[in-house]
C-alpha cells in the first residue's frame, strides 16, 4: 500500500501513518479486513465506505471545476 500511495500521490507515508489511517477507516466501518493465510492483511471497502468515497470524490470534482473556471478568468 505504501508503494501504491507513493506512486499515485508522490507522498511516501510512514507505517505509523498508514496503519493509523487503516485503523480509523476500519473503526468507522469504511473498510473491513479479509481472511488471509499470509501475514499481510488485505482489506476491502464496505458499502458505507463506497458511499463516503463517492461523496468525497463528488466534492473534489466541484472544487476542481470551480478552480478551473477561476483560472480561466485570471
Amino acid at each position: 500500500m505504501i508503494e501504491d500511495i507513493a506512486s499515485i500521490t508522490g507522498v511516501r507515508l510512514g507505517p505509523g501513518t498508514l496503519y493509523g489511517a487503516i485503523g480509523r477507516l476500519e473503526a468507522e466501518g469504511m473498510i473491513e479486513a479479509l481472511a488471509t493465510d499470509d501475514r499481510r492483511r488485505p482489506y476491502q471497502i464496505t458499502p458505507a465506505g463506497r458511499r463516503r468515497l463517492e461523496s468525497e470524490i463528488s466534492g473534489m470534482k466541484g472544487l476542481v471545476a470551480t478552480s478551473l473556471r477561476r483560472l480561466k478568468r485570471a
